[in-house]
């Protein structure tokens, strides 16, 4: 089984940044593709970024590209989303997934999923 438990969240001013962690643990010797997805009031989930499993492929939502940063630590079995230029239209839970894909935006493809962590932009 694998657990993937999401941090960084929380309330930041229009233009200010943060960066997401999500850590996986238990089968941790599985190399899957990992990617962040995220959940704003009354709309559906949205693709923001993956990386595959060696970090060669990485994609990016339009509204995540110049932005976000999608980076990961097999090392430390982590991943990580670095957010800039944040505006209230970024606030969302943010979610982090991982599986074997062959389409990464799709959230269905994705077999594992963290709980969520909320981020909130300010005007």
């Amino acid at each position: 089984q694998v657990r993937l438990v999401e941090s960084g969240g929380g309330l930041v001013q229009r233009g200010g940044s943060l960066r997401l962690s999500c850590t996986q643990s238990g089968r941790t010797s599985m190399d899957l593709d990992m990617g962040w997805f995220r959940q704003a009031p009354g709309q559906e989930r949205e693709f923001v970024a993956e990386m595959s499993e060696h970090g060669g492929m990485i994609e990016y939502a339009d509204f995540a590209r110049g932005r976000f940063t999608i980076s990961r630590d097999n090392a430390r079995h982590t991943l990580y989303l670095q957010m800039n230029a944040l505006n209230p239209e970024d606030t969302a839970v943010y979610y982090c997934a991982a599986g074997s894909v062959t389409s990464p935006d799709s959230d269905h493809e994705y077999g594992y999923w963290g709980q969520g962590t909320q981020v909130t932009v300010s005007s």
